[in-house]
């Protein structure tokens, strides 16, 4: 089970990111474009888990479906906002000075900008995978993979024998995938991130 939901927790983030970053990049020269993809992505933030699934789950049924969908949503706000915040963020001076020695637009965006917005990137990525460890045990409420199923079970159960010990596995279980996940993002950041832009 930790695993599985390891393993959604990482490739709805990816998935996310991906997504988040081509918003982020579409929309961060307008301020309106910004201020409405921020705007929605934090709408989608206010809807509550057991809702998104409820509305979710007479669409695309029970399972992984719902829960990749959900996990997804979740996670593009802070994605989305560190991107536009981290290209905003770029010296345009900077940008000036690669144009001028002959980098073409996309060139510019995609070996400078983007590499001095990759640290405010990244930390939209970490706070995600952040929330999405706590999210996704919700997900058991759609029959999705994951920790959920022990801390529902518990939950469900309360009163029995094993049911606080179902509930604290599922929980210890997420608390420690978490911050196995902070460990990753660490060292990509040591590896990915130049000691200069580090400051």
């Amino acid at each position: 089970m930790g695993l599985l939901h390891l393993s959604a927790v990482v490739q709805c983030t990816v998935i996310a990111a991906v997504l988040g970053v081509l918003i982020g990049v579409a929309v961060y020269r307008s301020p309106i474009g910004s201020a409405l993809a921020t705007a929605l992505a934090s709408t989608i933030l206010t809807i509550p888990s057991f809702a998104l699934l409820g509305l979710l789950i007479p669409i695309v049924g029970l399972g992984t479906e719902p829960t990749v969908i959900a996990l997804v949503l979740y996670a593009l706000l802070p994605i989305v906002r560190n991107t536009i915040v981290g290209l905003g963020g770029v010296d345009p001076a900077v940008a000036d000075a690669a144009r001028g020695i002959g980098m073409s637009r996309l060139g510019v965006l995609t070996r400078v900008e983007m590499r001095l917005a990759w640290p405010a990137i990244l930390a939209g990525m970490r706070v995600a995978t952040q929330m999405l460890m706590g999210i996704a045990v919700i997900a058991a409420y759609a029959k999705g993979p994951g920790l959920g199923a022990p801390v529902f079970t518990g939950l469900a159960n309360a009163g029995s024998a094993n049911a606080l010990n179902n509930a604290i596995a599922g929980t210890l279980g997420v608390v420690i995938l978490a911050l196995l996940l902070e460990g990753v993002y660490f060292v990509i950041n040591r590896l990915t991130v130049s000691r200069g832009v580090r400051g």
